[in-house]
C-alpha cells in the first residue's frame, strides 16, 4: 500500500525540486519486498546505497546523502551489511500488527 519513487525517478526528482532553497533533502529509504530469506533482496539496499552514492557525487546544493533508512525487521542485518544506518525494527519491538 506504499510506494515512492522508481530508482530512476529519483535523480530527476531532486534535480526537479532544487530550486526550491528551503529543501533539503538529508537522504534515501527503501523498503524491500518480504523474502523468507533476506539475501533474495540484498541487491535492494545495494542498489540504493548505491545511488546515494552517485546523488552524493553530483554535488548538488541542499543534497546530503547522510541517511540510508532501509530494512525492516525480516530483512535488516542484510540492510546493515549493505549500508543502512537506520531500521524499522517495529515487529520485533512490538510484535506482529492485528488487522
Amino acid at each position: 500500500s506504499k510506494f515512492g519513487l522508481k530508482v530512476e525517478e529519483v535523480i530527476p526528482f531532486i534535480e526537479s525540486i532544487l530550486k526550491y532553497e528551503s529543501i533539503r533533502i538529508k537522504g534515501l529509504m527503501t523498503m524491500a519486498p518480504f523474502a523468507d530469506n533476506p539475501d533474495e533482496v540484498r541487491f535492494v539496499f545495494r542498489d540504493l546505497k548505491k545511488l546515494g552514492l552517485e546523488i552524493e557525487k553530483r554535488n548538488y546544493e541542499n543534497v546530503k546523502m547522510k541517511y540510508f533508512s532501509m530494512g525492516m525487521t525480516n530483512d535488516y542485518e542484510v540492510a546493515i551489511e549493505e549500508g543502512a544506518n537506520l531500521v524499522r525494527i517495529g515487529t520485533g519491538i512490538f510484535g506482529k500488527r492485528i488487522y
